[in-house]
């Protein structure tokens, strides 16, 4: 599996891309040498018999048919492995001299040449051999073959071609191994940044892109990287100050003007003077509440994995949180059903995982209505642990269920009830901290009040998962050691 997607990498796509404009090159130089190369062998072979030929035409100018044959007959005693070729015979081919005794059959060029095998059939005592000649008519209706062994010639030839097949298939090979090195080399260093690149979006800032020291392209990447993230935790540090800044600004000051209003609250006699101004406590509260989840929900983003995280039981925290709701349902007269699996084991914050379950039950039991139905389960599904509300109320329309965790976001119909639009998002924000995933459906597909089941699916805690937490833990150190990035401060 894992030599597939090295396979599937650009940088092996790219290597194989090189490899066959290289094969390519190489094949068109090797096929030009061999042109050239059997083509000047073959050439040469060709002007030794013209130069015979040209020799024996002019014996047979000086001397006539008996020069022409003693000539000949000369030539081939001076020969005896016969690596020259004659015959000569009258028009109905009777032999007068040469060392083979029949007219060989071949294809024959308008030219006059031939190539042909030496065997029986020409009367060749010796074994198979491949030869060329030319063929022409001497005046007087005679006619003579010239030609060579080229049996050397043609060996040869195969030697030449079975080199260049091999030198093309190593080469092939050479290069396909190039490439699948170059590739894992490269591979590995954009995996490197891919597996550093997302445990700092987990919450693990103070990590930084290691480097080689080569100052080469991946180096500079990771330097260009760490010092972006080096400006993100810069001006994340400022927004935190900036948040500090403003929970002491203001937060103070609203806290005494709403215990101002309620102190006089108990000083005022006018009942409509005590409406009027325990309305203003109320907006008081509403405006610390938001501004306090404002907070939170901004330190949550990030601290990211800073949370505390420990062992925790998710049935035994969410019956203590139904515990706490279970009245308030009853109070508007709401089938509260629970479906607690026992031992389902989670790692993360109590006191975050807390909040976000409440969260979800008080909203599920502000936006159901009276005698309603609010369901809460917690069940193990493989490796992870499934947390679930559902209810019977007003629903999310499908088009805005991916927009309800957005900070002040509210669905049409909830705005006519109490709230900030902030429940959401610091579960969101929970959820993110923990790995998980929210997942946002109908309760009652198709029916006019769909209500809404909201899913938090969690990583389960197993032995194997804090084994593999304590080995991540020990490479993050020793991440850390290697890179020169400054340490993530947590916010005040």
């Amino acid at each position: 599996m894992k030599l597939l997607s090295q396979l599937r990498t650009s940088t092996f796509q790219l290597a194989l891309l090189y490899m066959v404009v290289f094969a390519t090159s190489v094949f068109l130089l090797l096929a030009f040498i061999y042109w050239r190369t059997a083509g000047f062998m073959t050439a040469q072979t060709d002007q030794t018999i013209e130069a015979e030929i040209a020799g024996l035409a002019e014996q047979y100018r000086g001397r006539g048919v008996n020069g022409l044959i003693t000539i000949i007959r000369e030539r081939v005693a001076r020969d005896p492995n016969a690596k020259s070729i004659y015959l000569l015979t009258t028009d109905d081919f009777l032999k007068l001299a040469g060392n083979i005794e029949a007219w060989p059959e071949g294809s024959r060029s308008e030219s006059g040449w031939i190539n042909f095998t030496l065997n029986e059939s020409v009367g060749w005592n010796g074994p198979e051999r491949l030869a060329r000649a030319r063929i022409f008519e001497v005046q007087g209706g005679l006619r003579l073959l010239v030609g060579r062994d080229v049996d050397e010639l043609t060996n040869l030839k195969r030697v030449i071609e079975t080199a260049i097949n091999w030198g093309m298939g190593i080469t092939l090979a050479l290069a396909l191994l190039g490439g699948f090195l170059m590739s894992r080399s490269t591979t590995r260093r954009i995996e490197v940044i891919n597996n550093t690149s997302r445990r700092i979006m987990n919450g693990h800032l103070s990590l930084r892109i290691p480097t080689r020291g080569t100052d080469d392209d991946f180096d500079q990447l990771a330097e260009n990287l760490n010092q972006m993230l080096d400006r993100i935790v810069y001006l994340m540090e400022g927004i935190r100050h900036v948040s500090d800044s403003i929970a002491h600004d203001l937060r103070t000051p609203l806290t005494r003007l709403r215990n101002q209003l309620e102190n006089t609250l108990i000083m005022v006699d006018d009942d409509e003077a005590r409406e009027h101004v325990g309305q203003a406590v109320a907006e008081a509260d509403q405006l610390l509440a938001t501004f306090n989840a404002l907070l939170r929900i901004a330190r949550l983003e990030t601290r990211g994995n800073a949370a505390d995280m420990k062992e925790v039981s998710l049935d035994e925290l969410v019956s203590d949180a139904c515990e706490l709701y279970e009245a308030l349902a009853e109070d508007k007269e709401q089938a509260f059903e629970q479906s607690l699996a026992k031992g389902v084991m989670i790692e993360g914050d109590r006191d975050l995982l807390f909040q976000m379950i409440s969260n979800l039950i008080d909203n599920a039991i502000k936006y159901t209505p009276e005698k309603g139905r609010i369901g809460i389960v917690v069940r193990r599904q493989g490796n992870e642990a499934i947390f679930e509300v559902q209810d019977s109320g007003i629903g999310i329309p499908d088009d805005e269920k991916d927009q309800v965790f957005q900070r002040f976001y509210r669905v049409g119909k909830s705005r006519s009830l109490p709230g900030n639009g902030l429940g959401l998002s610091l579960v969101s924000a929970v959820a993110e901290i923990h790995q998980g995933r929210i997942v946002l459906s109908d309760t009652y597909p198709g029916e006019e009040s769909p209500g809404l089941t909201v899913t938090v699916h969690m990583p389960a805690f197993t032995g194997a998962r804090k084994r593999i937490k304590a080995t991540q833990a020990e490479s993050s150190e020793a991440a850390g050691a290697d890179t020169k990035a400054p340490a993530e401060t947590s916010g005040h």
